[in-house]
């Protein structure tokens, strides 16, 4: 881990906590925030004016 030195003054960070999962909707679309659920979909879809693509 990485220190900040301030005027002579150390200062480490502290530990971050791990986020939880929360599902958002934009536009009756809806989306997670975990990567880990996201990247399970093999084959991600994005439709855009009704047409569907495939990556």
């Amino acid at each position: 881990m990485t220190a900040l030195l301030y005027r002579g003054h150390a200062y480490a960070a502290a530990a971050s906590a791990p986020k939880a999962c929360v599902e958002l909707t934009y536009r009756r679309e809806h989306y997670n925030t975990c990567r880990e659920e996201v990247a399970r979909d093999v084959h991600p879809t994005l439709t855009y004016r009704g047409v569907s693509y495939t990556k």
